[in-house]
């Protein structure tokens, strides 16, 4: 089984690293670290996500303003004839008028069952939400370069282990010639060598086309065009594989505590329980106050028009009191909606806290697991390769067949590549583990 198949089974975390200066484009190696630091600054879901967070904030920014004031201007011309009713004066004319009139009215709510308050108070909550699931994207995008990166680097030796074995096949073939002239094996032998030959060239030409697979998946992760170059770095190989002394509980206790789509579910609910309190403010009776300055000009008035807007200034300041009565049980349906509501968050909470203890827990024991393979795939590759030399020496002499090396070198092939995929599980998990300690990524 792949690489690939694997971690996409298993990988599951989200991965948090702290920004640094993101990479120059114009260098062409890249370290995971590098690859993280650009891409939480240039990929277009985390900038997707910022954009709701910043969405979040003009929705808060816009429910704070609704305490103040409105305040608006008018201006009005208008011309009537024949009976009619004079704009200014109220009176009882038959003529033809030409009338302006000009003003500026403000109102301001002063009590509307402490809805006001509760929407500050809820887009305050969802503003901290927004940025709590902006953490989440972009961990989901690190989440994302981590497989690659390793799925690249897996894909990078694995060329290397198909360069080496073409290069033996083709020594191989020599000998085989060299034999077949001598007339010590028969031509199946010979056509068998050339046969693996071909069969390790169709291997590497497969590896080359794998590793720029997930190239093109790195460079699409980190906004990269078609024309920029891209070498990823290669990882310590002195690296520490093997030690793993983490207690699964003290894990999931912290990711609890670190996690952002812990801490966005939790938001979830304190957001649904003001939209709960913003309901019942619909019981409330809504007081409201009013006020407005204006003048006019008539035309059927002698006076100029200066002096009839400084006669017609009037003022006006009023209270209004909106009581409801009944409403076609809207506020009753609102607080009911809202009720339902903080239940169902409170149940997405749960599943999220559930799936993230099978998150720590499927991750413990695949680290566990890998530490076991690890340290068995690199006995059987160290015996896979004394017996792939010992087959060699025994083909040089004429006493092993084609068929015999070819086996012998397939398995030393398999050996290999099942010690790269322990290899790069092992970081894996190891890595999932340090993260969820909230410790940043480093290979």
């Amino acid at each position: 089984m792949k690489l690939y198949i694997i971690i996409a089974s298993f990988l599951f975390a989200q991965i948090s690293i702290g920004q640094e200066t993101p990479k120059d484009v114009s260098s062409n190696v890249w370290s995971l670290e590098d690859c993280i630091n650009y891409a939480i600054a240039h990929n277009i879901s985390v900038k997707d996500a910022s954009l709701n967070t910043n969405l979040a904030e003009v929705d808060y920014s816009k429910a704070k303003s609704s305490r103040l004031p409105d305040l608006f201007g008018s201006a009005s011309q208008s011309f009537s004839n024949g009976n009619t009713i004079d704009p200014i004066t109220s009176s009882y004319v038959t003529d033809q008028i030409h009338s302006t009139n000009v003003g500026i009215n403000s109102s301001v709510t002063l009590f509307k069952g402490n809805q006001i308050s509760n929407q500050i108070k809820q887009n305050k909550i969802l503003l901290e939400q927004n940025i709590f699931l902006e953490e989440e994207a972009k961990n989901s995008i690190v989440i994302s370069l981590l497989e690659n990166y390793l799925q690249a680097l897996f894909s990078k030796e694995d060329i290397a282990i198909a360069e080496s074995n073409l290069e033996a096949s083709k020594t191989e073939v020599l000998r085989a010639k060299a034999r077949l002239d001598a007339g010590t094996i028969a031509l199946s032998d010979y056509t068998e060598a050339e046969s693996q030959v071909a069969t390790n060239q169709y291997n590497l030409i497969a590896a080359k086309n794998n590793y720029q697979q997930y190239i093109i998946d790195l460079k699409q992760l980190l906004e990269l065009t078609p024309m920029d170059d891209l070498e990823i770095e290669s990882i310590d190989e002195n690296m520490d594989l093997i030690n793993l002394e983490l207690d699964r509980i003290s894990i999931y206790n912290n990711a609890l505590n670190y996690l952002p789509e812990i801490e966005a579910s939790k938001l979830n609910v304190a957001a649904k329980e003001k939209e709960l309190d913003i309901a019942k403010g619909g019981y409330s009776p809504t007081l409201s106050l009013s006020g407005s300055v204006g003048s006019g000009y008539t035309s059927i008035n002698d006076n100029t028009f200066s002096d009839q807007f400084d006669v017609n200034f009037n003022q006006k300041l009023g209270l209004s009191l909106t009581i409801p009565i009944f409403n076609r049980n809207a506020t009753k349906s609102a607080v009911q909606s809202a009720t339902i509501n903080i239940e169902k968050a409170e149940i997405q909470k749960q599943i999220t806290e559930k799936i993230l203890y099978k998150k720590v827990e499927t991750a413990y024991q695949n680290a566990l697991s890998a530490q076991e393979q690890i340290i068995a795939a690199e006995a059987s590759k160290e015996a896979s390769e004394q017996s792939y030399k010992l087959a060699q020496k025994k083909y040089e002499l004429g006493d092993l067949s084609t068929t015999d090396l070819v086996i012998s070198q397939n398995t030393y092939t398999n050996a290999q590549q099942n010690y790269l995929q322990a290899k790069y599980l092992n970081i894996l998990y190891h890595q999932l583990l340090q993260f969820y300690q909230g410790n940043d990524i480093k290979l």
